[in-house]
């Protein structure tokens, strides 16, 4: 048995959203059976049971931050629980309903007036991948286009207070809703999605993914740390996570970001996983500091998409 393979009986021992992902990522095998009991057991039905009477999480839309709808459903979507759910569809058309603001976009707090970018980035990820109507994600697929940046990304304060400069966070947050609005199949202002797309990618590679073009020095330590969730803020992983999933090809300036990936793994050929980010959340899915199922899936899946690992067997 190959050390992958002593990896991958490690990782089919943890939980079923992890198993599920596990066989579709690196070992090429469609589980639908394991799909199904995400929502029954484990993290998946846990996550579900905190949901109110109100079809809210939390306090709503955005309070308590973690544990609120938002960022529950963003959980959901990232364990890859069945998109065909339909008291998430429900919770998700709820948002829809109340939140779209006057320039279109999905809406923070009662009575603001200009959008979050990177709240609308999210909200389309898990809107799209739980396949919600076409029609109610026009307003923010216009609100989006309408915040692309001079420089290809996109930046939460470039509405609201001025910014002149993309931002890492909110960029990488609008890219994995664009690659999950066309991975789904929706084509309202599918070409333009496309080509935003484009400029963002070359945002985040002009940077070789955690480095300023400017002065070469690392933008962020914390972009070399691996939580999960991620929430709304950038790290490296969730950038070359998101590159494998959108079959990005390989670019050269994607290796500093490889490099830094292989040098944190553990001699086991696990990786750790880094402190969470401070807040109140429903249940604590890993333990910080200690070897991680889902970076490890996580790292595998973006080496093995980029021909660094291929012996699952």
């Amino acid at each position: 048995m190959t050390e992958n393979a002593e990896i991958i009986k490690w990782l089919l021992q943890g939980d079923v959203a992890i198993q599920y992902q596990v066989y579709r990522d690196l070992l090429s095998k469609n589980r639908k059976n394991l799909r199904k009991k995400i929502e029954k057991e484990g993290w998946g039905a846990r996550f579900l049971s905190k949901r109110r009477a109100n079809g809210h999480w939390g306090r709503g839309f955005y309070q308590p931050k973690w544990i609120s709808s938002h960022y529950t459903l963003l959980d959901l979507r990232n364990l890859c629980i069945s998109p065909k759910n339909p008291i998430i569809k429900e919770s998700i058309n709820k948002i829809a309903d109340t939140k779209i603001g006057p320039d279109g976009g999905i809406t923070v707090h009662k009575g603001d007036q200009k959008s979050d970018v990177c709240v609308n980035g999210m909200f389309l990820n898990y809107a799209t991948y739980f396949e919600i109507d076409k029609n109610i994600l026009e307003s923010v697929i216009d609100f989006l286009l309408s915040q692309l940046m001079p420089d290809g990304g996109f930046n939460c304060r470039s509405n609201r207070s001025g910014a002149v400069h993309s931002s890492l966070h909110s960029t990488l947050s609008v890219l994995e809703g664009i690659a999950e609005y066309d991975r789904n199949g929706y084509k309202y202002r599918l070409d333009e999605l496309n080509k935003a797309e484009k400029f963002s990618r070359e945002f985040i590679l002009m940077h070789q993914l955690f480095i300023s073009d400017r002065t070469g020095e690392i933008i962020n330590n914390n972009f070399l740390k691996f939580p999960f969730s991620g929430r709304w803020k950038y790290d490296i992983l969730r950038a070359l996570d998101y590159f494998q999933y959108s079959k990005t090809e390989w670019d050269e300036r994607m290796r500093p970001a490889v490099n830094v990936l292989l040098k944190k793994r553990n001699k086991n050929l696990t990786w750790n996983l880094n402190a969470k980010h401070p807040g109140e959340i429903h249940f604590e899915m890993e333990k910080a500091g200690k070897p991680s199922r889902w970076n490890t899936l996580r790292a595998l899946r973006v080496l093995k998409f980029y021909g660094f690992e291929t012996d699952f067997s």
